[in-house]
């Protein structure tokens, strides 16, 4: 059994976090992670206060196991969904798109441990001396929002600036991933995209029929001429919208306009049309629906199986 320090920082069985995929990881998503030996995340994005307390809530209702909460640091009322974080004493927080030095003793003092993501070396050592319990190095393969540096590349250089564990993000969806994130110096991974076709992911029919048939190349980075990068599923949308991001055809303005309410056009109404489908380039290796604990239990498997193997290959 593969078993790591992040485990024992995080009273899990199996050293996965499932990422707090905006308006996808919900409590029943995050309890069932939870429940299968992993770490729950419930998604605070879009800034809904009374929202997040009920995900909360409902996830404390929906198991006994650790679950944490994920905040978007540049979205609204962070500072009131921090103090609920530290109110409610949920297992741990991920923190994106900023650092959150500013939180940390509160958080620390409510006993939540603090793992920010990163997507450089030079954050990841800014939040470690602000006293981060570990960090998520996350690589251009995730879905989301995405940094520039690749995973493979990314991981080993955040192990060796910082000395708190480090987990590795992007394009992980198998044992596979599993192992070469621990031989990068890793203690553990978080997985999104794979969890959207869990059976306890509440994601439009659309949106699961869109990653299973996904392959290799079926994802497209766009906004970065705004500067939030965001990986998704190839769509007519989305091709248009990155031809004209280049274009200098339409204003910044209209390009936000256009991006306005995608997700839940994806996510809620499973829009084929108007919908952005976020999703890692590890798409095409998820073709099957399964509940949280068979994602889970297969992927350790076959990492065990791996580890096993790679004794041959020692001499």
């Amino acid at each position: 059994m593969i078993y790591t320090k992040i485990c024992d920082l995080l009273g899990i069985k199996y050293p996965i976090l499932q990422g707090g995929m905006a308006h996808i990881s919900d409590a029943v998503l995050a309890a069932a992670v939870s429940d299968a030996g992993g770490l729950g995340i419930i998604s605070a994005a879009g800034g809904d206060v009374e929202k997040t307390e009920k995900e909360i809530d409902k996830c404390f209702s929906l198991t006994s196991k650790p679950f944490g909460v994920n905040i978007m640091l540049m979205g609204e009322n962070i500072d009131e969904i921090a103090e609920l974080v530290a109110k409610k004493k949920v297992a741990a927080v991920t923190t994106g798109a900023g650092n959150p030095e500013k939180y940390i003793p509160m958080w620390k003092e409510a006993g939540v441990k603090v793992i920010p993501v990163v997507a450089s070396s030079a954050l990841a050592k800014l939040v470690a001396r602000s006293g981060a319990d570990a960090v998520i190095a996350e690589g251009t393969e995730s879905g989301g929002h995405v940094g520039e540096m690749t995973t493979m590349a990314l991981v080993p250089q955040v192990v060796d600036t910082v000395d708190i564990p480090v987990i590795a993000a992007g394009g992980i969806g198998d044992g596979r991933g599993i192992i070469a994130s621990l031989a990068l110096g890793a203690y553990g991974v978080q997985v999104g995209t794979r969890f959207l076709l869990a059976g306890e992911c509440n994601i439009s029919r659309t949106y699961k029929e869109k990653l299973l048939k996904a392959g290799d190349t079926a994802t497209i980075v766009t906004g970065r001429r705004l500067g939030h990068p965001v990986r998704s599923i190839k769509t007519a949308l989305w091709r248009e919208y990155s031809r004209l991001e280049y274009t200098g055809d339409v204003t910044d303005e209209q390009l936000e306009e256009m991006g306005k309410g995608t997700l839940r056009a994806a996510v809620v109404d499973g829009d084929a049309k108007k919908g952005c489908f976020l999703a890692g380039q590890i798409s095409g290796l998820c073709n099957k629906e399964q509940s949280a604990q068979e994602i889970i239990e297969e992927m350790f498997t076959q990492a065990e199986e791996i580890m096993n193997g790679v004794k041959e290959w020692v001499r």
